[in-house]
């Protein structure tokens, strides 16, 4: 199997980035787009665990719009063969100092594109120093 494959890893990272675009302007549909419509799907979140497509869709629809913006650092996108991704990142909000966000994707290519298939956010205390 090889690994990082480039233009594997410029397809998921161009991506990610879309992902991230949608996450901070809220964009639902991008969002929901960019999971994997299956019961299988899942997402980890700060304060939820959401079980199938249409769970993490509710999760979206209902989440408010409010303290969306955050700035990413240390992102690692690491492609396996054509077909398999993860994609992890830090995340900083300014409404939330002190504290470090971190990421973790499972991408999947399938015919109709690039999916999450999992998803973990969770928050720790920043180490100190960054």
């Amino acid at each position: 199997m090889e690994v990082d494959l480039p233009d594997v890893v410029a397809e998921v990272t161009a991506q990610f980035q879309r992902y991230e675009q949608a996450l901070v302007r809220n964009d639902v549909a991008v969002l929901d787009e960019l999971f994997k419509q299956d019961s299988r799907t899942l997402r980890y979140g700060i304060g939820e665990n959401l079980y199938g497509y249409s769970e993490i869709a509710a999760f979206r629809a209902a989440r408010s719009p409010a303290g969306l913006m955050r700035r990413t650092a240390r992102t690692v996108i690491t492609t396996y063969g054509r077909d398999a991704a993860v994609a992890s990142t830090l995340f900083y909000r300014d409404a939330a100092p002190g504290k470090v966000g971190r990421q973790m994707q499972t991408w999947v290519r399938f015919p109709e594109g690039w999916k999450i298939v999992a998803a973990h956010v969770s928050i720790i205390d920043e180490a100190k120093g960054g």
